[in-house]
């Protein structure tokens, strides 16, 4: 006989629970296609990816054998991919800089001119929704030496053309404001989403305060948008050091290996190369490139937050 209190629980509640633990498992199972198409695409092609950085396969060949850090040493002792990195650098960096301070000045523009928002969002918005490659190939029509726009218009004022992607450093700044420019939306649609994420009433209280525009926007408005800036940032400038459709469609990388980036690196020496170790070698250091760069900017910008 049992007692009051060590009587078993109600039939009802045993099967609310027996019916929450088959839904937990569930979901659980709901995880395995996810996690099936991370590992296959990601994770497998990752680890592989190191493995072949520490062999001499040319890609294509069933035989090959361990070399160990023979890749890597190459790599650090090659003058074309030291030069090749500091592009890729300037890939990153300036691409997001130029897309951080003119998506930014949109936004600000946007955010008082509520009549011609749409219209202007669009426009400007546009680029992003094209492939690169396309684009390059659009911009790379303006700078061609032979009937290119840019040599057209030049010859209206009776000047010489100019073989623009003749010189590799020029060549280079070129391909980054072309990306600047294609992706200068989506730093501008960020923006304009934490500019209308500010309560007005923090603008109010500085504006009782006397603080003048330019103290309204350095200490209510930009702390208010660090995490604009941190998306903005970081999405740019990983997008940046990736860079490779809009080389591939302007320069291709010329002359020689001026305007490289270490994507379109690791495609010429896996595929004109047949170099496939050394270009999964190249492939995890701009992994690791990366990485370290995100973790920096990430850190930078949390410090930075404010809390609304």
């Amino acid at each position: 006989m049992h007692s009051r209190n060590s009587r078993p629980g109600r039939p009802g509640s045993r099967i609310k629970k027996l019916k929450a633990s088959v839904a937990a498992g569930s979901v659980n199972v709901m995880y395995l296609p996810a996690l099936a198409f991370v590992s296959v695409f990601i994770f497998y092609p990752f680890f592989r990816g190191i493995y072949i950085s520490f062999t001499n396969w040319n890609g294509y060949s069933s035989s090959f054998r361990f070399v160990g850090f023979e890749q890597y040493l190459t790599m650090f002792g090659d003058k074309n991919v030291l030069n090749t990195i500091v592009n890729t650098f300037i890939y990153g960096l300036g691409s997001t800089f130029f897309q951080t301070v003119f998506g930014l000045a949109l936004a600000l523009f946007l955010d008082g001119n509520r009549r011609i928002k749409s219209v202007v969002r669009t426009v400007v918005y546009l680029p992003v929704i094209i492939s690169p490659l396309i684009m390059g190939y659009i911009w790379y029509f303006f700078f061609r030496y032979n009937g290119g726009a840019v040599n057209d218009i030049l010859a209206l004022f009776a000047k010489e053309p100019v073989d623009w992607f003749a010189n590799g450093r020029r060549s280079v700044w070129i391909i980054m404001l072309v990306n600047s420019y294609q992706f200068v939306g989506v730093s501008m649609v960020m923006f304009l989403a934490g500019l209308q994420s500010i309560p007005p009433s923090y603008h109010e209280a500085a504006v009782i305060d006397g603080a003048s525009p330019f103290k309204r926007f350095r200490f209510v408005t930009v702390p208010l948008l660090v995490p604009a800036f941190a998306s903005s940032v970081i999405f740019n400038t990983i997008g940046g050091m990736k860079l490779f459709d809009v080389i591939v469609a302007t320069t291709d990388g010329g002359p020689g290996y001026a305007s490289q980036s270490l994507s379109t690196m690791m495609y010429d020496l896996y595929f004109s190369k047949q170099n496939a170790g050394y270009a999964a070698a190249l492939g995890i250091l701009m992994f690791a490139i990366i990485v370290i760069l995100s973790v920096m900017l990430l850190e930078f910008f949390k410090r930075k937050r404010v809390d609304l």
